[in-house]
């Protein structure tokens, strides 16, 4: 194993003139596609994902390490599918994926991505994001 499990390091040798020599193997990844919104067809990028979601952290208890995981976690989720991706579906992802993180920078990305027009957009996601079902009391 080599560049941790990602690729099969081999020795060989030349029948022909016995010259010994390495070679590596990997996996081969299929491009992921996402489909706009304009209908054009793009191939996925990932650093679209990391800038947007660096941006929604700026200033934010939030590490390089969990935006990285992040992005992960999306491409990932995306390829599972098994076939092009909507833009939507990759958005929706990544808010599922920082919902948990940050809540100001889940707000933040919210407002961009489902473009935000007024205050009450901004306290319509909140009540949403902090909705939960308080646990009954036992009497």
């Amino acid at each position: 194993m080599a560049e941790d499990g990602v690729a099969i390091r081999r020795r060989r040798e030349c029948a022909a003139c016995q010259q010994r020599y390495t070679t590596f193997e990997r996996i081969e990844e299929q491009a992921l596609y996402v489909v706009k919104r304009s209908g054009d067809r793009e191939q996925f990028d990932k650093g679209k994902i990391s800038r947007g979601l660096a941006s929604a952290c700026k200033n934010r208890p939030v590490e390089e390490e969990r935006i990285v995981a992040m992005v992960v976690a999306v491409e990932e989720e995306m390829r599972l599918l098994g076939r092009d991706v909507t833009s939507e579906e990759v958005g929706m992802a990544t808010l599922h994926a920082l919902r948990g993180v940050d809540d100001v920078a889940y707000v933040r990305f919210a407002s961009v991505y489902k473009g935000f027009e007024d205050a009450s957009d901004f306290a319509k996601e909140l009540r949403m994001l902090v909705k939960t079902t308080a646990p009954k009391k036992k009497s």
